[in-house]
């Protein structure tokens, strides 16, 4: 069993920065890869950046070269850079773990200000 809590998000305006954070409990031995999901209000969840145990990344296009996924498997936490933030990546965001059964955090609230 895996437990995963979000931290980091907040209220910032269009181009600033926030680092969310996600800690893992439980089995992290257990955990291959890792990743951020995001949910607007009335979208569907859509994967943001994923990350491999191994450290390779992939990334949607709508964040490429903005925000940058990172993990430290002996913590068993992964974080996500955001930078140059834009209205529209407010949303709830949710990190996620497969071990190998996927796991979900509570998600943390991101709000960008125009």
């Amino acid at each position: 069993q895996v437990q995963l809590v979000e931290s980091g998000g907040g209220l910032v305006q269009a181009g600033g920065s926030l680092r969310l954070s996600c800690e893992a409990s439980g089995s992290i031995f257990s955990i291959n890869n890792m990743g951020w999901y995001r949910q607007a209000p009335g979208k569907q969840r859509e994967s943001v950046a994923v990350i491999t145990r191994g450290g390779s990344t992939n990334y949607a296009d709508s964040v490429k070269g903005r925000f940058t996924i990172s993990r430290n498997n002996a913590k068993g936490t992964v974080y996500l850079q955001m930078n140059s933030l834009e209205p529209e990546d407010t949303a709830v965001y949710y990190c996620s773990a497969s071990a190998p059964v996927r796991y979900w955090g509570q998600g943390t609230q991101v709000t960008v200000s125009s």
